[in-house]
């Protein structure tokens, strides 16, 4: 794998319009995701931390997408690519594993399709970033 063939600026862009994508979501959907997730705002810390976390975690999900899709393609990504890794990999990984935890922990099938949204639009987005963007300029 070759690690110097990462296009630093998409993975920068793609984190960045998958972390505003993912205020959007939430925004929009706050009141349902809160009465699926139990969480009463009232009781609820503020905090800046979980913007930070879920923004340096966006980042290291593009670096990865960055080192699959390139992988996989020979080192010439493409939008296609981008976009059938990102739906891949959420399938795979994230899909699955939202549905195991949340049956778990107890929650309703509501929570798993907001957050189960959420990532997929995030990998979508991460991986049509990355495959537009391209590989790293030599």
């Amino acid at each position: 794998m070759d690690f110097s063939a990462v296009n630093w600026l998409a993975v920068i862009a793609a984190a960045v319009l998958a972390w505003l994508f993912g205020a959007a979501w939430y925004m929009a959907l706050s009141k349902p995701w809160l009465k699926a997730a139990k969480l009463d705002p009232a009781t609820m810390k503020k905090s800046p931390l979980p913007f930070v976390i879920s923004f340096i975690a966006e980042l290291v999900m593009a670096y990865i997408m960055a080192l699959v899709v390139g992988a996989m393609t020979g080192g010439e990504p493409t939008l296609l690519a981008g976009l059938i890794f990102g739906f891949v990999l959420w399938l795979g990984f994230v899909a699955t594993t939202l549905s195991v935890n949340h049956r778990y922990e107890n929650f309703g099938w509501d929570l798993t399709l907001i957050d189960g949204g959420h990532w997929l639009g995030v990998l979508l987005i991460i991986g049509a970033v990355i495959g537009w963007f391209g590989a790293a300029a030599s």
